[in-house]
């Protein structure tokens, strides 16, 4: 199941995105599907005739992992971490499909990140890798944009990952996937930049989750950010940047200068 955030010109809503007849279309849900249970609102709009936004608005905050691929965290000159190396982005980071990364101006470095993020639906503390499926909610691409040049200049993160706009995601939670092996992939202008699979992960999501989770509660609507495969590349203002994963879709941006 596809769940999207969308607009038609008013308040955004929910749906369930479904092939019929060979078009794509919307079917509206009434409420929030991660508080209240999937029950259709009666709006029904052809997928073309809709904004996506960004499918979820965590409430709480958004974890990401870094160098969580061997190979990445080698063309970086960085050695693997012992334990997970996690950080934070706020919810004001989030944005959805088609809407511009504001590259930030103490930056001339900006570098995309091909991700799978987690999306949470419950609460979750404490837990085993065995526990963690049964509180995820399903998966959407991600894309962790990074000032590679602050983030040279200073231990913390901050500045080079958490500016407004450095985590689109979209374009849908796909709901029924499995993670263990899925082709990830960027591209800019079309040209193609990483390609690898989540079977590279060092730590796959059940360990990850878990993981974080003796760190850290999960609320329902939190994000998770698996890390991202080798092949990163910066981006310059008036490009276009897209994130694609297999059996979820692709997340497009622009690049704009703030």
């Amino acid at each position: 199941m596809r769940i999207a955030r969308f607009t038609t010109g008013g308040d955004p809503m929910f749906g369930i995105v479904q092939e019929k007849d060979g078009q794509d279309m919307v079917y509206g849900l009434a409420g929030d599907p991660l508080y209240t249970e999937i029950r259709p609102s009666g709006t029904i709009v052809p997928l073309d005739d809709v904004r996506l936004l960004a499918p979820v608005i965590p409430r709480s905050k958004v974890v990401c992992v870094g160098r969580n691929y061997a190979e990445h965290a080698a063309e970086l000159g960085n050695d693997v971490p012992e334990q997970a190396l996690l950080f934070l982005k706020p919810n004001t980071a989030v944005i959805g499909p088609g809407e511009p990364v504001m590259m930030p101006g103490y930056t001339e470095e900006l570098s995309l990140e091909a991700e799978l993020a987690v999306v949470i639906k419950s609460l979750a503390k404490d837990l085993t890798p065995e526990q963690v499926s049964a509180h995820i909610l399903g998966f959407t691409c991600a894309n962790d944009l990074t000032a590679r040049d602050a983030q040279r200049e200073e231990k913390q993160w901050f500045r080079a990952k958490a500016f407004d706009t450095s985590c689109p995601i979209g374009p849908w939670i796909e709901t029924d996937l499995d993670p263990t092996d899925l082709a990830i992939m960027s591209a800019v202008d079309g040209q193609s930049a990483q390609q690898g699979s989540t079977a590279d992960m060092l730590r796959a999501v059940p360990e990850l989750i878990a993981e974080i989770s003796r760190v850290v509660t999960l609320l329902p609507g939190d994000l998770v950010l698996t890390g991202t495969p080798a092949g990163v590349r910066t981006v310059d203002p008036g490009s276009t940047m897209d994130v694609t994963i297999e059996g979820i879709g692709t997340l497009s941006n622009p690049v704009h200068r703030r």
